[in-house]
C-alpha cells in the first residue's frame, strides 16, 4: 500500500496562470502568490510555471523562505520530430542542469514538433496530428538520448503525452514505450489528457505503472468534451471553456480506480495536481486546496 514516506503531493501553478493559455491568470496573479498558495494548500512541492524565474539563486531563496518547498519537475517542449537532434539535446541539457541545481528529481517533456495544441483555429478531435514512421523514429531515438542525459545526473526522465500532439492516444503511448529503453525513458502519465482522449486513465496506469516517473492528476468535464466535439473546438478553446478540473470536481476520471492501482503497486514518487482552469471562474487557491483535501481523504495523507 502507499507509504506516506515514499509519496509526495505536488501542485502545478497552471491553475493560477495557464502555460497553454496565459490569458487565464496573466498579470493579475504573480508567481510568488502561486507559490504561497501552493504551500498554504498543504502541498510538498511544485512544478515550474510560465511566470516563474529560471534563476536558481532567486527561486531557491523563495523556496527556502517557504519551508524549503521542493521543485519536482518542469515541462520542456521537445521538437525531435521537426528539428535537428543536437539542437534539441542542447536545449535539454540546459533544462536538465537548471532542474538538477534546484534538486528536482524528474524531467518531464512533451513532443511538440508536430502539434495543434497551441492553436485556436484547428479542431482538436477532428484533426489530430499523426506522426509518420520517420518522425516516430526520430522521436524514439531522441527520447533515448534525453534519457541518457538525465541519467548522467541521476535524474528520472519521462515523456508527457498531451492532447493535440502526435503522442496522445493509448496506442501511441504504448508504441513509444515499446520502442524506447525502459531504463532511460519513462512516462509522465496525465489522467486528464488520457480521459479527454477517451481512454481509461486507471487502465493505462495499471498497464504502464513500471514506466511512470511522475503522475499528473486532473479530471475533465464531459459536457465540455461533448461541446468541443459538436462545435469542432480547438484544444485552447476547450481549456477556456473549462475542459479540465481538479480531482473531485470533474466527472470523467475514476479516482477510486486510480488510487487502487497506486496502492496495489505501492507507488513511490510524485503525484501532482495540474488542472488548467480560469482563475476568474474557479478560485485557484480554493480549488487546489479542495483537491489536496480530496487526495488526503482518498489515501490518508
Amino acid at each position: 500500500m502507499l507509504n506516506k514516506n515514499n509519496v509526495k503531493i505536488g501542485c502545478s501553478p497552471i491553475s493560477w496562470i495557464s502555460d497553454d493559455e496565459p490569458s487565464l491568470g496573466g498579470v493579475q496573479i504573480t508567481w510568488l502568490q502561486t507559490l504561497d498558495e501552493i504551500v498554504m494548500g498543504g502541498y510538498d512541492g511544485f512544478e515550474m510555471g510560465c511566470a516563474y524565474p529560471w534563476n536558481v539563486e532567486q527561486l531557491s531563496k523563495e523556496c527556502h523562505l517557504r519551508g524549503d518547498v521542493q521543485l519536482c519537475n518542469a515541462w520542456l517542449n521537445l521538437r525531435l520530430t521537426s528539428r535537428p537532434l543536437e539542437e534539441t539535446l542542447e536545449r535539454f541539457k540546459k533544462h536538465r542542469d537548471f532542474l538538477y541545481a534546484m534538486g528536482a528529481p524528474v524531467i518531464g517533456c512533451g513532443e511538440c514538433g508536430v502539434t495543434i495544441h497551441m492553436t485556436s483555429d484547428i479542431p482538436l478531435y477532428t484533426a489530430p496530428p499523426i506522426l509518420n514512421d520517420q518522425q516516430f523514429e526520430a522521436l524514439t531515438k531522441g527520447l533515448n538520448e534525453c534519457g541518457r542525459l538525465a541519467a548522467e545526473k541521476g535524474m528520472l526522465f519521462g515523456l508527457h503525452p498531451h492532447m493535440g500532439t502526435g503522442i496522445q492516444t493509448a496506442e501511441e503511448i504504448d508504441r513509444v514505450m515499446k520502442n524506447t529503453d525502459p531504463n532511460l525513458v519513462g512516462l509522465i502519465l496525465d489522467t486528464g489528457h488520457t480521459a479527454a482522449n477517451g481512454d481509461d486513465p486507471a487502465a493505462q496506469l495499471e498497464k504502464l505503472i513500471d514506466r511512470v516517473r511522475l503522475l499528473h492528476i486532473k479530471d475533465c468535464n464531459s459536457s465540455v468534451v461533448k461541446k468541443m466535439k459538436a462545435e469542432k473546438l480547438s484544444f485552447l478553446e476547450g481549456v477556456r471553456n473549462g475542459l479540465f478540473a481538479v480531482p473531485g470536481d470533474g466527472d470523467l476520471v475514476d479516482w477510486d480506480g486510480i488510487f487502487k492501482v497506486l496502492d496495489k503497486h505501492n507507488y513511490e514518487g510524485w503525484i501532482v495536481v495540474e488542472a488548467e482552469q480560469d482563475p476568474s471562474v474557479k478560485n485557484p487557491f480554493e480549488y487546489t486546496k479542495k483537491a489536496r483535501e480530496y487526495i488526503r481523504n482518498k489515501i490518508g495523507f
